[in-house]
């Protein structure tokens, strides 16, 4: 019995030892996750930052042109 006991102690402690390497990895892989959702969702923002410029800049330019040819029509034509 006292033998039988020893093993099982030996075994619990070696568990024991195995749960907290786990552990420890779980917790470095989860830093590691959170770190590369964070560089994730920066690039995203930058991304999506970028593309609303660019929708801005083409709207911005396509209504000053629609500005320009309304503008032209309003002028009356000189005819010489």
């Amino acid at each position: 019995m006292e033998k039988q006991n020893s093993e099982l102690f030996l075994e619990n402690c070696e568990m024991m030892r195995e749960n907290e390497r786990l552990r420890k990895k779980a917790e470095q892989l989860n830093k590691e996750n959170q770190a590369l959702l964070s560089e994730l969702k920066q690039k995203l923002l930058e991304a999506t930052t970028k593309q609303i410029s660019e929708l801005q800049l083409k709207a911005s330019s396509t209504s000053s042109g629609t500005a320009n040819k309304k503008s032209n029509k309003a002028r009356p034509q000189k005819h010489n």
